[in-house]
């Protein structure tokens, strides 16, 4: 009897033993050992099709990168996304789960510069690198953080600002400076560095106005502006706000030059703000149409391939969020390899040892630095509008 209870112990001591060198080599355990990437974005609502963008951009790099053997001696990226519904405190609750549950090694996201903001002090706090492939707000990368986990591969405000005036000098003649902005921490941050870049050339704001993100109606902002002068607009907002302004300008009959952030390409924007929706100029900060790089043909193949709804650049929208989403990618990849773990702290060094890459959007020359965050200058934009419900760089027809 005591025997056979000695069989049963040992029996059972090694089923259990083979169990566990079974769950040990299972692919669930060995899922364990991918490198997750987080994402924080606005996966519904007006924004959806931005998010969805930079869904695709990611997966797209990701994709290739574990196609050549992923990283850190074979381990594979995964990607794994929260819906913040453009909603800062969703996005918080959202980020937190990523770090502490998930695990991941590099976190991407915030669409909206408010979610951005309200993201980067916990990254900061739990020594996470981030990645911003959207929110364009300047306190996005420059926190004040030491050491500043927060890196961008996107557009940024005060160098748009910047643009924006040059642009509209440039191309409109532009004296009267009349600025209409969403107001949230966007458009202050967007406030701020227009204001800057006016002052650099001896000029003021013929009259500075704000919406809310929920506004239907903004002519009298405009009448203001419109009373006080303005020769141009210089907008600021989302898909549904600019929307609202081009729609108010058509009430009002007021035909005046509109220079925007990047904001109506993000989503529904011919659609909500009718034929004038052309009369928009706006940042972007790449285009898949025109002559594409080696880089550029590539990953456009390998869209089509894995989503069988594009069949070509008019399908690529916003090219933006693909762009930058791709280019941050390979180089939170790089930065991944450089550090040769996935510590939050040796991964941001990685970040300043990268020396080049061939990227969709440019090259990339020793982006980033203690004090440079951000892997796209202001000489890296373009400026588009919508024809024919596409967004194509201005001048451009096909």
């Amino acid at each position: 009897m005591i025997r056979f209870k000695r069989r049963t112990i040992l029996a059972s001591s090694i089923a259990a033993m083979a169990a566990l060198a079974a769950a040990t080599l299972s692919p669930l355990a060995l899922a364990a050992d991918n490198i997750k990437i987080g994402l924080v974005t606005a996966l519904s609502g007006q924004s959806a099709q931005s998010g969805e963008a930079i869904t695709r951009g990611l997966s797209i790099a990701i994709d290739e990168i574990n196609a050549k053997g992923g990283l850190l001696g074979g381990r594979k990226l995964e990607l794994v996304r929260r819906d913040d519904e453009g909603n800062p405190a969703k996005g918080v609750v959202a980020a937190r789960e990523l770090i502490f549950k998930d695990k991941v090694a590099v976190l991407f996201g915030g669409l909206d510069t408010p979610v951005s903001m309200a993201i980067v002090p916990i990254i900061n706090a739990e020594k996470v690198p981030f990645m911003g492939p959207w929110a364009a707000g300047t306190g996005v990368t420059k926190n004040g953080a030491n050491p500043n986990y927060a890196f961008r591969v996107s557009a940024v405000d005060e160098l748009v600002d910047k643009a924006m005036l040059s642009y509209a000098q440039k191309t409109f003649k532009t004296t009267k400076a009349g600025l209409i902005l969403v107001n949230n921490p966007w458009g202050e941050s967007n406030e701020k560095g227009i204001v800057a870049a006016l002052a650099e050339k001896s000029m003021k704001p013929a009259g500075i106005e704000k919406f809310e993100a929920s506004d239907v109606d903004i002519v009298p902002q405009l009448t203001r502006l419109k009373a006080a002068g303005a020769d141009t607009l210089f907008l600021v907002g989302n898909v549904g706000p600019s929307a609202q302004v081009v729609k108010s300008l058509d009430r009002m009959g007021w035909k005046v030059p509109v220079v925007s952030h990047w904001g109506p390409a993000g989503g529904r924007f011919t659609e909500l703000a009718g034929p004038n929706a052309k009369n928009v100029h706006f940042v972007q900060t790449f285009s898949f149409f025109g002559k594409l790089s080696p880089v550029g043909e590539k990953v456009v193949k390998d869209l089509k391939a894995k989503y069988p709804n594009i069949k070509g650049p008019d399908d690529i929208t916003p090219a933006v969020g693909v762009a930058n989403a791709y280019d941050g990618m390979q180089l939170a990849a790089l930065a991944i390899a450089k550090a040769g773990s996935t510590n939050g702290d040796a991964i941001r060094e990685g970040f300043y040892k990268i020396d080049r890459y061939e990227g969709l959007i440019k090259t990339y020359v020793k982006p980033f630095s203690p004090t440079v965050h951000d892997g796209l200058q202001a000489d890296d934009y373009v400026w588009a509008q919508f024809i024919d419900n596409k967004i194509l760089p201005v001048g451009m027809t096909q």
